[in-house]
């Protein structure tokens, strides 16, 4: 048996009427009561496209006018709703950046150029420790493949990147530093073979013949070309190479750059002169001369690669050719920001300008 509904309690009747009174109407602000795009393209001055196209990392846009924007979205604290973002166009907003060695300082000024770039334009930078091994470094484009990521900058030697180019032509990646323009894969880096050469007339032009290399691990490119350099330099000032004179280690740490010294020096005529290919080798070498009782630059002068902050530190002042550090990761990220706009495009490779430095050390 039904029973009918009973009539709302005079207590619950507003005493104005026979309305019941209503819920009250607030609410907790929900997350699109901050600050949103809209702001942001008023505060920039800008149409909200314009904002949208700085976001997603466009190209077609003015400098000028994405400095603006920028500015609009730090002063506002907008943020995007990133997972939104991603379920809706399907990218994952993150770079990976894949580093041989972390113990090296030349990489940290790259990567921090890297991530300058990216975060300007949206992205997260991943930093992937390879330890210039192959395993691991297919393991991070199988990221790419399973579009875990969005795209690579690739820092290993370039024999590992020949190895995985047929597997890896079609994903989106840059190589920096090390590179094989014949892979077709965008690159940035300087040019070695030059630069060694560079190095090699200071030391020739200081008067020094005989000049000795301690060089690194022969499967980095930068290594053979430095090497050729180096040679090729010797052999145009009339002076054949001795090959006791040169030393290939398979690292690049103060360490070895100083027990690479201290061998060199047990030779009767031991080089007058010595051309490191890492300013990490060469400030080495400098305390491996110090331990055997010889003076740089007075008994022995010392040229290093990179131009590392440390390198103006040490006593005698390293001189050095100086690479563009944060320059090559910043345009190795705008290389691959182009790559991912158009995928179709033909992104060219870069070489940047590098220096000799003079200090005290030769």
């Amino acid at each position: 048996m039904s029973r009918t509904p009973s009539r709302p309690s005079p207590a619950v009747l507003s005493r104005a009427g026979s309305q019941p009174r209503r819920q009250s109407q607030t609410r907790p602000p929900r997350a699109s009561d901050g600050p949103s795009i809209a702001g942001v393209a008023e505060q920039a001055g800008v149409s909200v496209a314009t904002v949208s196209r700085v976001m997603n990392g466009h190209e077609n846009v003015r400098p000028a006018t994405r400095d603006k924007v920028l500015a609009a979205i730090d002063a506002s604290g907008y943020r995007v709703n990133e997972l939104a973002r991603n379920l809706r166009t399907a990218e994952s907003r993150l770079l990976l950046t894949m580093v041989p060695d972390f113990g090296n300082p030349f990489y940290a000024e790259i990567v921090r150029g890297i991530d300058s770039v990216a975060r300007q334009h949206g992205y997260f930078m991943l930093l992937c420790d390879t330890g210039a091994d192959p395993g691991r470094e297919r393991s991070y484009f199988d990221m790419l493949r399973r579009r875990r990521a969005d795209g690579a900058i690739c820092l290993d030697p370039a024999t590992i990147q020949q190895a995985l180019g047929e597997a890896s032509q079609a994903l989106p990646w840059v190589a920096c530093c090390e590179f094989d323009p014949q892979m077709g894969v965008p690159y940035v880096g300087i040019d070695n073979y030059r630069a060694a050469g560079d190095a090699v007339r200071h030391l020739l032009a200081r008067g020094h013949r005989r000049i000795g290399l301690i060089n690194s691990d022969v499967d980095y490119l930068y290594a053979r070309q430095r090497q050729q350099g180096y040679v090729d330099a010797l052999s145009d000032a009339g002076i054949a190479p001795e090959p006791r004179w040169r030393m290939n280690l398979n690292s690049l740490d103060y360490e070895a750059g100083a027990s690479a010294a201290a061998g060199l020096m047990r030779q009767s005529d031991a080089p007058s002169a010595i051309f490191a290919v890492s300013d990490t080798l060469a400030i080495g070498v400098i305390h491996g001369l110090r331990s055997v009782g010889k003076r740089v630059p007075d008994d022995v002068a010392v040229a290093g690669f990179d131009d590392i902050s440390l390198a103006a530190q040490i006593d005698p002042p390293l001189t050095t050719i100086a690479q563009p550090m944060r320059e090559l990761g910043e345009t190795a990220a705008r290389l691959l920001l182009q790559r991912l706009a158009n995928p179709q495009a033909n992104v060219p490779g870069v070489l940047l300008p590098h220096r000799l430095v003079i200090r005290g050390s030769a």
